[in-house]
């Protein structure tokens, strides 16, 4: 048994193959972990992040991670890295292209889900990670966990929240719509930008236009009803804040290339279609979805939970659409603690 600290150094890896076909060299992957990897190497519980998420876990998940919690760090070894194309640690647009000294901008390929997923595997063996517990993550995280499912000799349950099989008309048409905010903004030259002074305005709009769909018309009327300060109505004042606040983190190139990478999402693509996709998981799932989301519909958490052949469906009811994978923790810890814990006493599944 060995402990790994919480804060460690990006894994490195010299060369990495895109699904495209692009080369990417050298690779760096931030990550961070919790708890203590078993002798057997097989008590990893991996926790996927969403859109402008991180592997900070115990920042956006923090009542689910812990002793005896959900995600329990007596138990599992939990880790989560961050996504191909980010600009938290793992290499993308904002990184350094090496043959140029120059931050990759639109240079960066355009990368896919499952990218992420065979570029996080590679980390985890790395850790000494030999088979993973479960896997899971809600809306982008979502996405990760159902390929995760895919490396089926190496991967024994998943918890997909908040998404889809494939991305929809609907989800790929509001990315657009964000990433032609950005487009539109002058500064951002496209996508070769000076760092120093980045398309702020377009970011800011992609992410209130972002933040329009993560909740729903009744959340908004009951927080902010048409209640104005300072001669603007609140609901402005809320998003121009969560705009600002986007911008002072996240780079707006990364910010293409995630959503570009969330609408790459199809597990049907090169299987055969979603459904003969999905009936190859034959591990343990949890499907949770959320009975407000006008996002990620409910519908879409129903079609997995029938098509996955060893899956059950849980049902998030709350008024704040598509984040309440983020707030309603009570309903999350509730399904996922006894679920999880089954994981690490159930007999592994056949490859």
């Amino acid at each position: 048994m060995h402990d790994v600290a919480p804060e460690l150094a990006p894994f490195r890896i010299a060369s990495f193959e895109t699904e495209s076909g692009q080369t990417l060299a050298p690779v760096d992957v931030a990550f961070r972990t919790w708890g203590t990897l078993n002798a057997a190497g097989d008590n990893a519980l991996v926790v996927c992040h969403a859109l402008t998420g991180n592997a900070d876990v115990d920042d956006w998940w923090a009542p689910l991670l812990g002793p005896g919690m959900a995600f329990d760090t007596d138990q599992f070894f939990v880790v989560a890295c961050n996504v191909l194309g980010s600009c938290y640690g793992t290499t993308g647009p904002a990184s350094v292209d090496p043959s140029t000294g120059k931050p990759y901008g639109t240079r960066f390929p355009e990368v896919t889900v499952r990218d992420t997923v065979r570029l996080h595997r590679a980390a985890l063996e790395a850790l000494g990670v030999r088979r993973v517990a479960a896997v899971v993550g809600g809306s982008m995280g979502g996405m990760q966990a159902l390929e995760w499912a895919f490396h089926s000799e190496y991967v024994r349950s998943i918890v997909p929240m908040a998404c889809g099989a494939a991305h929809s008309a609907w989800c790929i048409g509001w990315s657009e719509a964000q990433r032609q905010a950005i487009y539109g903004d002058p500064k951002w030259q496209a996508g070769q930008y000076d760092p120093a002074d980045p398309p702020a305005q377009g970011l800011s709009t992609a992410r209130q236009m972002a933040m329009i769909s993560y909740r729903t018309s009744a959340s908004f009327q009951a927080r902010f009803g048409r209640e104005t300060r300072d001669q603007q109505f609140s609901v402005e004042s809320y998003l121009g804040y969560q705009g600002r606040k986007l911008v002072e983190r996240f780079d707006a190139a990364s910010y293409v290339r995630l959503t570009q990478l969330m609408d790459s999402h199809d597990v049907g693509r090169g299987r055969g279609g979603v459904v003969d996709a999905l009936a190859q998981l034959t591990q343990p799932a949890l499907v949770i979805g959320i009975d407000s989301d006008i996002l990620y519909p409910l519908a879409q958490q129903q079609f997995l939970a029938q098509h996955l052949p060893q899956a059950e469906l849980r049902v998030i009811e709350s008024a704040h659409g598509h984040d309440a994978f983020l707030i309603e923790f009570d309903q999350l810890s509730s399904w996922l603690r006894p679920w999880l814990q089954k994981q690490l006493t159930t007999a592994p599944q056949a490859a």
